[in-house]
Formats: C-alpha cells, structure tokens, sequence
C-alpha cells in the first residue's frame, strides 16, 4: 500500500490557456514558483520541462518529487473546441432524441433566433435497444440482445471511440446497463465505455443523458493526455505518482481521471478556490469572494461562513458559465459536484473589437498564449485586455512573468489606436481605459452570478483576487460592487497551483432515493449510506488510502411536492433517524429562503437524492509561505491614466517586500514576479502578518 502521509517535495501544475504555473512545496511549507508560456503542442512537455528547471535551479533532484497534482482545461477545451472523441449512445428505444430536445430553457428569453449548441453525438450514432423499466425499478421489457447486436454493429461500422449508456430509470434497476457495458467491452475492446449508473445514477433523463455523453466524448482524450504525462513522468526518471483536481476540489489519481473526466471539467479553477479557502481561515475571512482572472477567462466563486459553496447544476459550453436554474440552456448539461463557479471568457488575452454597431466589445474570443497580445510580438495583432492595461502603464513596459514574456509597447498602442481609438473617435488613453472598464463589467457579471444572483449581497463579503490580471483589476470592480475589502495573497498569479497542493483526495457518491419525509423508511435510508461508505472506503483503499483516516460527509437533497430542482443540505450526523430528518427539514426551509425568497413550511417535502462524500485527513507538505527569491525591483515612478476623473498621474511602483504594513494612500502599484497589484488614487494599502496585500475601497 503506497503511503500518503508524505514528507519529502510535492510538485503542483496548473495549465491555463495562456501559461502554466508550478511550484514546488518543500516539507518545511515553503515554496517556489515559476511561469511559463503553456506548450500548445503537448501540454504535459511545460509541466516536465519547467519541473526540471525549476529543481535545477533550486539544486533539487527530481527523484525528491513524491507526488504531482495537476490542474488542467483538457477537458474544458475539448468540450469548448468541439473536439471529442467520436462518440456513440446507447438508449431506450423511442428516447433516441432526448440529447437533442433538451430542456425547455434558453438563455436569451427574448432572442427568436437562438440556437442550442450542436450534441456531442450525431443523430444517426445515437441508438437505441428494446428495453424498459418502470418509474419503481420494475422490468417492464427485458433487454432485447439483438437489438443490442445491432447497436454494435453500427458503432463498429461508424469507427466511434466511445460509446455512452443511458437508459430509462436505470438509476433504479441499474442491471440492463451493466449487461449492455459488459457486451460492449467484450465485443469492442479499446473502445471506452460510460454507463450512466456509474457516471450519474440519477434522476431526469436529458441531465443524466448529457453528463454520460460528456464524460464518454472526453475519455479517450483524457486517458490520451494522462497517459503521456504519466511517462513524461516516467521518463523524468521520477516514480511519483500524478494525481488530478477534481472540479469539486478534490483529487484523485490519474487512471481514475482517465475513466471519469467529466469530474475534472473545472480542474483548474477549483484550485483556487480551495486555497482561498484554507486562505481565508487563516486569516478569519469566513465570507469571501474569490476572484480568478487570468489570460483567457475570469472566475468568481462564493465562500460563506468558512466554506465554499457547491452545486450539482452545472453547464460547459456556454458564454458565460452559470451555476443557476434560473439561466440555463446555453451550454451542454453537467450534473456532477462543482464548486459553485461562475466564468465569463475576459482575460488578459480577451480580444477587442467594435462591433458593426459601434459598441465595444472586450471577449470571448482570446489570443491565448500565440499568438498572444499584440505586446507580444509573437504574431498576434488584435488588441487585447493586456494591451490595455500596457497603455495605461499599469503593467511593466518591458516584461511580464520575471522576463518570461518580452513585451513591446508600441505595438500595443498601434493595435489599440487602429482597431479602437480611430473608430470610436477617442484618444489613446481613453480608449484603453475604456477597454479596461468593459473588461470590469463582463467580470462583474461572474461575480453577481455567485453573489446576487443566489441572494447575497456581495458587501457583506472580502473579495480575494489572484490569477496573473485579478489583482490589476480588482479595486475598481470592488468599487463598483460596494466591497469594502480586497485581499492580494503572495503569489497571486500562481494562487490556484498553490491550492492543488492544499487539496485532498475526495470521492462522491450519489443515487436517487424518493420518498416524501412524513414516510422516510430510515433502515432503507441508512442502508444506502452504509453501501456509499463500503464503496468509497475499497476505492480510497485502492489508492492507497486507510479507511481510519477517511472522512465522510452525508447530505440529502431535498425539496417541496411538485417543484421541478431540489437544494442539497449537509447532514452532520452519520445515521438518520426522525429527529436528525426534523432538523435537515428545517435547515431546508431556510436555504430555500436565502436563495429564492421564499419558504413554504406548510408544504410537504420531499427527499430526492442521498449523497456522501469521503475525504482522507492524510496530507502532504503544504505551502505555506513563498521562499522563492525571484528578484527585487528597484522602486521606481511612471505616469498612469486612472480614467477620465483621476487622469493621468505619476505612480510609484513598488514590489511585495517594500509595502509597508501601515495604511498606504493610492495611487501605488506593487508589481511582482507573476502579478500585477494596481491600488488606485482614493484608496489605502498595507501588508499583514501573512504577507498579504489589503486594500480598503473608500465609500463601500
């Protein structure tokens, strides 16, 4: 059994669209950094050449690594770029279509024209087979073997890589599926297999069709690019074991990535919020708003009285990423356990453009990492956000990321002038402000999506920015929000790969379990319980994990006779009777309250689905504090344009080390290795004790 209580030097990866971040946790908490350009070609080529660098450079030997966690958007941007595995599916007869009908939501309520996005399987793979079951598990058809025969033969003849099982109310009699995967791997070995009572044994029959095809259109892609990062690894000469952040803030091993990538669709962010969280401990911040922007895209997520908030409605494909039953349609259902994220496409890399209209607009198109900004000079000749932000002198006129990133000022200010300031009729200076303030607002609404849109009031929260751009931006968006306070941690553009090592290993389970509450059969109840507990302790004990140091989360999802979605409530106790059922009844009433309005206490309720959640106590060396040495800066002025109001006025740039821990009065920019600070005229600054930059926002 391999041993997780590990001493010895960790190393955490997180691949964004633009760079790639690294650091090493040494066993005594501290850590160092390094960012770089993501290798487009082969994503896992950055995480082992810059691993070597950076151990070089630190004289570490690369056989010291003992585990490697890795955040990644593979699997976003397979879905985002419609680039799958050719996928088949498999389902009842007569639901062939249920992919394609959807739901009867768009996201634009007044839009004629809208269109929903193209199913991951076309119409002439998607199959279906003589069976049926019934709403209470009862076999109405058995499976029908030839029908399935010729299934398979279609997927054979159509050359699909992986064929997703979906069939109705299998999350009740779960055995027609487990035949239909057997036969298919029996019959088409090398072709990867999802069944849905393995993937999401739930109800609702378009969420549990989407999220199976999901996870079967990305494993061939995920089992491709784990397994050659896993001999990258190998062949780094380091026998350290990869795991992968789960989109819950988990992780998990490699292999069980590969056979479940749909949890790993929001890998990268739920980083960050993980270490916001451990973050805000620390500090005794228990309402936070994280703020994540950085070359493509920007993410807002809620954490409430010390713990991050969750969802299992969730959309990938969309222009906006939400979270919400009120705003759905837009992108390709997911139903699994995320952190509650909200994400618009605008970073640093957001192309701007005037549109036909007149009007500016700032993403979601990006530059990415090539051809990159027009600063750049790597090819790319749009004007970007960080064009912007280079005009308006809130970044270094020569680098970014320590020297990593060459930029050229006057190609920023030429794509800017062209594609902007010319059509719009405005100065140079006050185009690039005007990108800057668009950019602002399209972030805002990921912020609201978490905030308002769930019915909290975002001035009740500090907002925590990182990412390479957040903290550039995140004073005036607090501004405009109201926040009083924003938190800029050390290394902020490195945050979320400091969070992939503050994570630990996590499995979830579900089922569907119906029953009004007045008649909850409590031995079936904690039957279910006790199986999800058998079940996640044999896969924590797979991975080398002893059940005494597993943990284990009950919840029971709940909601009022009638209502089409449920609220998931935490269950404290680890057995349910009639007293602890009274209590999550209540506990209900009030969340339903918080986040739609209104509670009807009167009404009957219903439980809809058991859920578990097992998590190891055991933990590697942390980070805990920066002990990378990147270079001092020599403080310095340079004139900065604050806006129309404020104008152009000359600032001091200054890096961490030089802010002092009295209140400091803005205009000031603290410019680092892998980040920006930008605190503007009117508000104040200083360091606490944990090296953290504060900035108070005037008037919140």
């Amino acid at each position: 059994m391999t041993n997780h209580n590990l001493t010895g030097y960790r190393l955490g990866a997180d691949i964004g669209g633009t760079f790639t971040d690294l650091v090493i946790a040494a066993p005594d908490g501290g850590y160092w950094t390094k960012k770089l350009s993501s290798t487009q070609d082969d994503l896992s080529r950055g995480i082992i050449e810059g691993m070597e660098t950076l151990l070089s450079e630190q004289q570490v030997a690369v056989e010291s690594i003992e585990e490697i966690v890795h955040g990644t958007t593979v699997a976003t941007n397979a879905v985002l770029e419609d680039k799958g595995a050719k996928t088949a599916l498999i389902t009842t007869d007569g639901f062939r279509d249920v992919l394609e009908l959807r739901r009867m939501r768009v996201p634009s309520l007044y839009s004629l024209l809208y269109a929903p996005p193209k199913p991951l399987v076309d119409r002439h793979l998607r199959l279906e087979v003589k069976e049926r079951v019934g709403a209470d598990g009862e076999v109405i058809v058995p499976l029908d073997i030839d029908s399935l025969h010729e299934a398979i033969n279609v997927i054979r003849e159509q050359e699909a890589e992986a064929v997703a099982v979906c069939l109705l109310h299998s999350y009740r009699y779960p055995d027609h599926e487990r035949a239909i995967g057997e036969e298919l791997r029996r019959t088409l070995p090398g072709v990867f297999v999802s069944l849905s009572v393995d993937v999401l044994p739930e109800i609702r029959e378009y969420e549990r069709t989407s999220t199976t095809v999901v996870n079967a259109s990305l494993g061939p892609i995920v089992k491709s690019y784990t397994d050659s990062l896993v001999k990258r690894v190998k062949t780094a000469r380091s026998d350290a074991p990869v795991r992968i952040m789960q989109s819950n803030g988990g992780i998990m091993s490699a292999q069980r990535a590969a056979q479940t990538p749909v949890q790993m669709l929001e890998s990268g962010p739920a980083a960050g919020v993980i270490a916001a969280d451990v973050l805000g401990k620390r500090l005794g911040l228990e309402n936070i708003i994280t703020f994540d922007m950085g070359g493509t895209t920007a993410k807002a997520a809620l954490i409430e009285n010390g713990s991050p908030s969750y969802t299992t409605d969730y959309e990938i494909g969309a222009g906006i990423s939400l979270s919400s039953k009120l705003v759905t349609g837009g992108g390709h259902a997911v139903k699994v356990p995320v952190i509650d994220l909200a994400e618009v496409g605008a970073g640093g890399g957001s192309i701007v453009r005037v549109d036909p209209g007149g009007a500016l607009r700032v993403g979601p198109n990006s530059a990415g990492s090539f051809p990159g900004p027009a600063c750049y000079d790597t090819g790319g000749t749009d004007p970007t956000v960080t064009d912007a932000n280079l005009v308006l002198g809130y970044i270094n006129p020569s680098h970014l990321a320590g020297g990593e990133v060459a930029l050229t000022p006057s190609l920023a200010e030429s794509s800017m002038r062209s594609a902007v300031a010319e059509p719009l009729g405005l100065s140079l200076l006050d185009a690039a402000h005007g990108v800057h303030a668009v950019a602002n607002v399209n972030m805002i609404r990921a912020i609201r999506a978490v905030s308002t849109y769930r019915g909290r009031d975002p001035r009740d929260f500090a907002l925590l920015a990182f990412g390479g751009s957040g903290p550039i931006h995140a004073a005036d968006m607090a501004r405009s929000l109201g926040i009083g306070t924003v938190v800029v941690p050390p290394s902020p553009g490195l945050f979320s790969a400091v969070g992939l090592l503050q994570a630990r290993p996590e499995r979830h389970f579900v089922r569907t379990y119906f029953t009004n509450v007045a008649d909850a059969d409590f031995e079936g109840i904690n039957r279910v319980f006790d199986e999800f507990v058998d079940r996640s302790t044999a896969s924590m004990n797979d991975e080398g994990y002893d059940q005494a140091d597993i943990e284990w989360l009950r919840a029971v999802d709940f909601r009022y006779t009638g209502q089409a979605h449920e609220l998931t409530i935490p269950m404290s106790a680890n057995t349910l009777d009639r007293g602890v059922l009274s209590e999550l009844v209540s506990s209900f009433h009030q969340e339903h309250d918080r986040t739609y309005g209104h509670k009807a206490e009167d009404e009957p309720t219903e439980i809809v689905n058991l859920r578990l959640t097992a998590t190891s106590r055991l933990h590697g060396s942390v980070p805990t504090h920066s002990a990378h040495d990147h270079g001092s800066i020599d403080a310095h002025r340079r004139n900065v344009y604050f806006g129309p109001v404020a104008g152009t006025q000359e600032t001091e740039v200054i890096d961490r080390p030089a802010l002092s821990t009295s209140p400091t009065s803005g205009p000031l920019i603290v410019e680092e290795y892998d980040a920006t600070t930008v605190i503007p005229p009117g508000c104040r600054t200083h360091l606490d004790e944990f090296n953290n930059i504060i900035i108070d926002i005037p008037h919140a």
